[in-house]
């Protein structure tokens, strides 16, 4: 970033695909040539897929920040990590960074510093959870922003296990958001951006389903305060993912474990954090940025990455028919071992949906404004009534201090009529 007294426009270097954010405690560090080749093979490119569409946009977007005021809630996760690393390429009159994680937060901050990067005069974190009272008092005291994200959520289909769970993921993923949004009404902001997910597009999860409603709860607010999202696949290697969990596996001598019928998009950290800078700077309001992929060539299942990643380090799959197999075999491993026990069988959790897409077929898009970034110009939506109605009923559930599974799906039904979420016997949980 150039520092102040400067042309506006950002810097740009050659910014490449395994330059992303290295804060060691929310992901895998991609440090090694080994894990360079890895990543490199998992996504099937060398350099980021969105990298035409930020090179083409960096004047216009330069022009609109160099004079704005950005909040960035959930800053020191995998993903707002990513877009604050995006994001420090240029000029900006303010930056303010929130997360509940204290000790992540002050890694993004030595992370940005270390860097040589110029952070801006008024670039203040702050330690606090969004939906509580201490940060509705920073909101007044500081009154208003130009552009607001939020990449704070529960992001774990197995936090739908219990009652409990997922009504704490009720309540960061939909309610802390409404309450975000009535905040923001009138404020001032140009923009409120709340990343989403490929999963709340017809979902099979209540999770997705969480999603799919914040979208909607955000479009009841739309005339109001512009809102914009994204929905992207699995970040490679980012917090609590399967392939951090090979990573860790592998380092306690533990056996692999992946279901065979699951296939997915993959995308680097630097990949979803341009594709929220993209949504957030030039989305439309109610605009809904996704990626664009071959599902004929760009889909991997977890068994098939698992395979790459022990051929990376010269290691051998060995296939088990049982769960029980494998921790066997795992008693004998160390570090001359050649081969490694894997067990690789089909899902059988509730929730898991076998492929991604990120297109409701009813709704509106356009392929054709970025070369690799499509835009649902007109998401899904039953009506502002609906919304209301699904939220009274989420809160009806808490202020009773008891409540089912059974309940809260049916609450988020009311304005997401497409969930289609089957209760197995076994969650995610109960396997390895």
């Amino acid at each position: 970033m150039p520092p102040k007294g400067t042309e506006s426009a950002p810097a740009s270097p050659s910014i490449g695909l395994f330059r992303q954010p290295s804060f060691p405690q929310q992901n895998i560090v991609i440090a090694n040539q080994s894990h360079h080749e890895l990543l490199t093979k998992i996504l099937g490119r060398k350099e980021s897929l969105l990298a035409n569409d930020m090179a083409s946009q960096e004047k216009e977007i330069a022009d609109t920040l160099s004079s704005s005021r950005i909040l960035v809630i959930g800053a020191a996760g995998s993903i707002g990590s990513a877009f604050v690393k995006v994001l420090s390429r240029f000029r900006l009159r303010c930056l303010h960074l929130v997360d509940l994680s204290e000790n992540c937060l002050v890694e993004v901050v030595r992370d940005l510093r270390s860097s040589g990067i110029a952070l801006p005069d008024n670039f203040q974190t702050f330690a606090i959870d969004f939906s509580q009272t201490e940060f509705k008092a920073m909101l007044r005291q500081e009154q208003s922003y130009d552009f607001v994200l939020n990449f704070s959520a529960l992001k774990h289909v197995r936090s739908e296990r219990d009652p409990f769970t997922l009504m704490r993921l009720l309540q960061i993923n939909v309610l802390a958001n409404d309450a975000l949004a009535n905040h923001l009404c009138g404020s001032g902001t140009r923009t409120v951006f709340s990343v989403s997910s490929d999963k709340s597009v017809r979902p099979g999860n209540l999770m997705g389903a969480s999603k799919a409603l914040m979208e909607r709860v955000f479009l009841s607010y739309a005339d109001q305060l512009p809102f914009t999202s994204a929905r992207f696949a699995n970040v490679a290697f980012s917090a609590g993912s399967l392939l951090a969990s090979f990573e860790r596996r592998l380092a306690k001598f533990q056996p692999l474990s992946a279901p065979t019928d699951v296939r997915r998009y993959f995308i680097s950290h630097q990949e979803a954090g341009e594709l929220c800078f993209l949504g957030c700077f030039l989305g439309s309001n109610r605009e809904i940025f996704y990626p664009q992929f071959e599902p004929a060539n760009d889909m991997l299942s977890f068994a098939e990455i698992a395979h790459m990643m022990l051929e990376s380090k010269g290691l051998k799959p060995r296939a088990c028919s049982c769960e029980a197999e494998a921790l066997t075999l795992a008693r004998s491993l160390d570090s001359n071992s050649k081969v490694w026990p894997c067990f690789f069988s089909s899902s059988d959790t509730s929730g898991e949906k076998p492929y991604e897409e990120f297109v409701d077929p009813g709704e509106e898009t356009d392929e054709s404004r970025f070369e690799k970034v499509g835009v649902v110009t007109k998401p899904l939506y039953h009506g502002d009534q609906s919304v209301a109605d699904s939220l009274t009923a989420i809160r009806a559930a808490y202020d009773k201090g008891v409540w089912s599974k059974t309940e809260l799906a049916n609450a988020i039904r009311i304005a997401v009529p497409e969930l289609d979420h089957v209760e197995s016997d076994k969650n995610l949980d109960q396997k390895m």
